[in-house]
């Protein structure tokens, strides 16, 4: 889901450094009128070491074992009460490892109450959840097997599914010692995430030197990226993933502004401290082409959508339409690799 920084209004609440604010929860439709300098654009000399993103990289020393059995959880809808709701139902990996609906649809058609991430470079988080409450992939497991609108199931109900199939009473004694338990089922489904790295975009390939990999335009679009502060909150491999920020701190709350929810309050859901109200995790951009609808909400239809939408309300600086173009062109070409294919 779509985030880029803002204007160093809001908190980055590591080490205390005040950093933009993200794109990539809340639904906002505060408008600004604030004048916006034009902008020199130049080509962009790749310098990995210089540069704010480093090219993905595979997570190193996964288990192949682990990987297969976690691949075969990740697709078996037995694991949800009705045996209709598989994680690839909500994640499918060749469509950038979401599902395009703004609520996902769970156990017996029920309809969740948030835009699901994606799965895909999940390891690379440093918390799981929009609210981070989840502070492994193993413990994201529990989630959406044990929420009644989503999986709607208990791990007694999945442990006694999976020891009366062969395939799964084997393949787990092959791999742990005392076979199909709650914590080997979590860690065979987080180890298949973990493979799910997306490498070789040609943003990438941009970073490793393969100056041709993007045209001018897409150049232009990264250093609008950059200039604007987005690479803030958006870097590293992950391009978001590491940090929590709050949302619309800098802007007066309008009369016409919608009402908040209980998952708009963010990470304050998990802590009860009120300077967490409003605090998300800073979604990846990864892939980020092929994971509309954006926002925590699914209230920006578009990338040129979410754009606009950030550029009025947390930049505090109207984009032009050439800006947006630019801005677009640049994060199409996040798009990596899956086990080797192009998403």
């Amino acid at each position: 889901m779509l985030t880029l920084a803002g204007n160093g209004a809001s908190r980055w609440r590591f080490g205390g450094v005040v950093v933009c604010v993200a794109i990539g929860a809340l639904s906002l439709r505060w408008w600004t009128a604030v004048s916006i300098q034009p902008v020199e654009f130049v080509q962009v000399q790749p310098e990995e070491s210089n540069e704010p993103i480093q090219p993905i990289e595979a997570i190193p020393n996964l288990d192949p074992r682990r990987i297969a059995l976690g691949r075969k959880l990740f697709d078996d809808p037995r694991l949800s009460h009705d045996n209709h709701i598989s994680c690839a139902t909500c994640h499918v990996l060749p469509k950038g490892g979401a599902d395009g609906r703004a609520r996902s649809i769970g156990i017996y058609g029920a309809v969740g109450v948030i835009n699901p991430p994606t799965v895909l470079n999940s390891g690379l988080n440093f918390r799981q959840f929009w609210d981070g409450r989840a502070a492994t992939l193993e413990a994201q497991v529990d989630g959406p097997i044990l929420s009644k609108i989503e999986m709607g199931s208990s791990w007694p109900e999945v442990l006694a599914k999976l020891r009366n199939l062969p395939e799964y009473a084997i393949g787990f004694q092959r791999i742990y010692s005392d076979g199909v338990q709650t914590e080997h089922v979590k860690d065979a489904i987080a180890e298949f995430e973990r493979s799910l790295t997306t490498p070789n975009s040609r943003f990438d390939r941009y970073l490793r030197h393969e100056t041709n990999a993007l045209g001018s335009q897409e150049q232009e679009g990264y250093k609008l990226f950059k200039s604007l502060g987005c690479a803030s909150c958006h870097q590293g491999m992950g391009m978001g993933g590491n940090m929590y920020q709050k949302m619309a701190v800098t802007l007066p709350v309008l009369a016409d502004k919608p009402p908040l929810t209980r998952v708009d309050r963010g990470r304050f859901n998990v802590t009860g401290d009120p300077r967490d109200m409003n605090m998300f995790k800073v979604p990846s951009l990864r892939n980020v082409a092929l994971t509309a609808p954006y926002f925590h909400d699914a209230s920006a239809a578009t990338l040129e959508d979410a754009v606009r939408t950030i550029g009025k309300c947390q930049l505090r600086r109207p984009l032009s339409e050439q800006q947006v173009e630019l801005i677009v062109a640049f994060l199409k070409t996040l798009t990596g690799e899956l086990n080797g294919k192009p998403l």
